[in-house]
């Protein structure tokens, strides 16, 4: 059994799940806000350490291509 499939979808779908987690996001964030107010630092090293390891395996796919 696979857990994990690869999927195919178009712009539009990909901009819907965007929206939606902003909006998870956003939710989270103003009613869990003293928590992340207190582990601000932490979580933008996390942000940043996550987006360099994105744009590094963008970067690498689209160098191969």
């Amino acid at each position: 059994m696979k857990i994990f499939k690869s999927y195919t979808f178009v712009w539009w779908q990909i901009g819907i799940l965007k929206i939606a987690l902003l909006a998870i996001g956003a939710i989270i964030g103003s009613y869990w806000h003293n928590f992340f107010r207190d582990n601000l630092i932490t979580l933008i090293v996390i942000a940043v350490i996550a987006g360099v390891c994105m744009a590094y395996a963008a970067l690498k796919q689209s160098s191969v291509n």
